[in-house]
């Protein structure tokens, strides 16, 4: 039976994602998930967007997924466990749910912090991915304002690793992400990256037709 509070936080975020984000970008491997094992995603936590970006990737490759939420945020946003979220210390529903299959993701930097390098991590990932005997897998996500009216998120998935090597292995997929998009034509795609979620934002070199009209009537002026 189809829960319609869950249904109505689907479309919501879904709306978010898609109405205020130029799109969702990825690149690497994707993880397991289905019935033989899921895996837990340790992306680094930079930006507010960050829940819903890997929220939004999952409903649309069709991957079980759960996240580990603060227990401040989960007193103040408590029907988002209809879609998935955890509390922070909830570390063996996490496991159950990797095993049946499921992403789960966990900030191992356990709050927002300043874009740029890494914090201290936590070891909660690690753990549970050990735990549960599924990959544990660096994710690298930037949501940032580029060449376009509004922020594109990007997303690089670095090969699994192990809780020892977490950190390192976590920098090293976040400064690949970084050195791409430094390296990129602000107003053009991110080379390397595929388009999975939300609307292309329009070619600046092609101005939509109230664009074209208004250079028309303007023209000469």
């Amino acid at each position: 039976m189809t829960d319609p509070v869950a249904a109505m936080l689907r479309a919501s975020i879904r709306r978010s994602v898609r109405g205020g984000l130029g799109g969702v970008w990825v690149r690497g491997p994707l993880p397991p998930f289905g019935e033989g094992g899921g895996a837990v995603l340790a992306p680094n936590h930079h930006s507010w967007w960050d829940g819903y970006v890997l929220r939004e990737l999952a409903w649309t490759l069709g991957a079980g997924f759960r996240v580990l939420m603060t227990e401040r945020q989960l007193v103040n946003y408590p029907f988002l466990r209809r879609v998935g979220a955890l509390g922070a210390g909830e570390l063996r529903p996490a496991v159950r749910a990797a095993r049946a299959g499921e992403w789960v993701g966990i900030f191992p930097e356990g709050q927002i912090r300043p874009a740029g390098l890494l914090g201290e991590l936590r070891p909660g990932a690690g753990w549970t991915a050990r735990t549960a005997g599924v990959p544990l897998v660096p994710v690298a996500l930037r949501v940032t304002l580029r060449g376009r009216p509004r922020p594109e998120a990007y997303l690089r998935f670095g090969p699994p690793t192990t809780p020892e090597a977490l950190a390192t292995a976590l920098a090293q997929t976040l400064g690949a992400l970084d050195a791409d998009l430094a390296a990129s034509e602000p107003e053009a795609p991110l080379g390397g990256y595929l388009h999975v979620s939300g609307a292309r934002l329009p070619d600046l070199a092609r101005p939509d037709l109230p664009s074209r009209l208004l250079a028309r009537l303007t023209e000469g002026r």
